[in-house]
């Protein structure tokens, strides 16, 4: 087999879908490709689905390395690597000193929980559907004003804390949450330890949305459900000081910024 590297793959992925689901080359983004008839493509030693019309998606965490690569396997043998170059990005880094240790370390009862929610989330996210209403991109699921963006970080006490993963919207409880893009419901929960109400919804292609500190769900898991339909309503649930969505994206365990996967105004 021959192994060649190229670039021309990423140039023509960017125009494509210019009504629908984009690249976004950055950490916390995502590379909307096109494969040739009846090629596998490989991305970090796992292969990718590809749906019927060539297109495939890859996911990229928020300390993705800047350079990145996957193999297209063709039909007739042949492999070809295709490299991309994510534009850096820079996080909102708060540090706060003082802070009283049951804040920072909860105790070991309080841990026991939120290590088994944890994989409870995890599981969620493990499938990899064949849907493809995502690729038509994704509608907001509230809109309002953003009070909490991706990637930022609290350092307590000179100790790292865990980055935010979401986006946060402020808006009353009791505010009607809509499906982004059609899915399958992988996961309802009205009191998780951090997040409270909780839905999962997978999308297709190992893309899940995740919508946090519900103060009502409306929906069961394994549902299937519409882009538009109304999923549950904002709250104050779960470990807040108020009312906000706090709206997730995952490809697999990748965690992705929902500002780069959604078009339009908030």
């Amino acid at each position: 087999m021959h192994l060649a590297t190229g670039f021309f793959l990423l140039a023509f992925s960017l125009m494509v879908n210019a009504e629908g689901l984009q690249s976004q080359l950055t950490p916390g983004g995502i590379f909307v490709g096109h494969a040739s008839p009846g090629s596998r493509i490989v991305y970090d030693d796992q292969e990718v689905r590809v749906a019927k019309d060539g297109r495939f998606i890859l996911g990229f965490g928020r300390d993705a390395k800047l350079e990145q690569f996957y193999t297209e396997h063709f039909a007739s043998g042949e492999l070809k690597r295709f490299y991309l170059t994510l534009k850096p990005r820079e996080y909102n880094i708060q540090r706060l000193t003082g802070v009283a240790k049951k804040y920072v370390s909860p105790d070991e009862r309080v841990l026991s929980r939120i290590r088994k929610e944890a994989e409870q989330v995890r599981e969620a996210r493990v499938p990899d559907t064949d849907q493809e209403d995502f690729f038509n991109g994704f509608g907001w699921p509230v809109k309002g004003r953003i009070s909490g963006v991706y990637g930022s970080q609290r350092v307590y006490n000179g100790k790292p804390g865990r980055p935010h993963y979401g986006l946060d919207i402020a808006v009353p409880t009791g505010t009607p949450v809509a499906a982004p893009a059609d899915g399958i419901v992988r996961l309802v929960d009205s009191d998780l330890y951090y997040s409270g109400g909780t839905i999962i919804i997978d999308h297709g292609h190992g893309l899940f949305s995740s919508f946090l500190h519900l103060s009502k769900v409306s929906v069961k898991g394994g549902t299937t459900i519409k882009r538009g339909q109304v999923i549950g309503e904002v709250g104050a649930t779960g470990r807040v000081t108020g009312a906000h969505l706090d709206w997730r994206y995952n490809w697999f365990d990748k965690r992705l910024d929902p500002a780069l996967l959604t078009h339009g105004d908030p």
